[in-house]
């Protein structure tokens, strides 16, 4: 039953970054993941008294306390660092970096966990590691607009600066500091969900990703600027954040009963659905080598099923 979990996170998961790439036009990163956080904190409470496992938190220890607290404030460095990179990046090149979590978490699973790292395990690794190194090859852009029009008014040198304001790889930087934090999230999870209800777990560090992600929008003194957040804004920042739930809800779930060396692989299927998406919002493309970067990381992910 929890590769069924694992498999409804990796849905959820891909329709996550669509939906919050298109709430977060011309508004601020930081703001926008906190308002997408409340949506998601709303969501993981519902389903705890939906679920009646509220009397529970009286068994939490102190020990999965601390560790749900810390893969809180590993979700919501992941979050702030992913969405940045999602704002000033191509969805093509972000996603696939940020997937590599896996590899990470693959390894901490090993030396923390005691989870085996097989010939597979390994030979997957290097698979998903070749096909991210694929993907974030730079490439010309080949996008379009935010809302997947093509910007007819711009020659191709400006929509690639479109894609990277700055001119620089900036983005980079910012969706490998996503992955290392996913990466710790899933072992830290783990570990602070042992023997408490999944749904309970998942409510708890949500109230920890909201705080820390607040505070990042206070102390950058981002918050004059919901003022000027539209109501599409509030749509696909709505929807993200539901889908944000249902893929948390689903992969815990998958994480408790389920070894995390399998179970967040699995989670990363995600790209598929992000890279669909990606070609039918913003017809952003993939050329011959991404294409054969993103079949490696599939078949590196797959593998690990056998």
């Amino acid at each position: 039953m929890w590769i069924l979990f694992a498999f409804g996170s990796a849905l959820f998961a891909g329709l996550t970054a669509i939906l919050a790439k298109c709430g977060m036009k011309d508004m601020d990163s930081n703001l926008a993941t906190a308002l997408r956080t409340c949506v998601v904190l709303v969501f993981s409470w519902i389903m705890v008294l939906i679920t009646g496992s509220l009397p529970g938190i009286t068994a939490v220890s102190s020990e999965n306390w601390l560790f749900l607290i810390l893969s809180g404030l590993a979700t919501g460095a992941s979050w702030l660092c992913y969405f940045h990179a999602l704002q000033i990046g191509s969805v093509n090149q972000v996603a696939p970096i940020d997937k590599s979590s896996t590899i990470l978490t693959m390894i901490l699973a090993f030396l923390i966990l005691g989870e085996p790292l097989g010939f597979l395990s390994v030979l997957s690794i290097l698979l998903m590691g070749a096909g991210t190194w694929l993907m974030v090859q730079k490439r010309p852009f080949t996008g379009s607009s935010a809302w997947g029009q093509p910007d007819k008014k711009q020659g191709p040198v400006k929509r690639h600066a479109a894609a990277q304001p700055s001119g620089k790889r900036g983005w980079l930087f910012f969706a490998l500091a996503s992955a290392v934090f996913a990466a710790l999230t899933s072992i830290l999870g783990k570990v602070g969900m042992q023997e408490i209800d999944s749904n309970l777990g998942t409510a708890i560090r949500t109230c920890v990703v909201l705080v820390m992600a607040w505070l990042v929008v206070f102390l950058r003194g981002s918050l004059s600027s919901i003022r000027k957040v539209t109501g599409q804004n509030w749509m696909f920042l709505i929807l993200s954040g539901c889908a944000t739930g249902a893929s948390w809800l689903c992969y815990y779930r998958a994480l408790q009963e389920g070894p995390a060396s399998v179970v967040a692989p699995i989670d990363k299927l995600s790209i598929l659905v992000t890279i669909a998406f990606s070609w039918i919002v913003f017809r952003e493309k993939l050329n011959l080598r991404a294409a054969a970067g993103l079949f490696l990381l599939v078949a590196g992910t797959l593998l690990l099923l056998i």
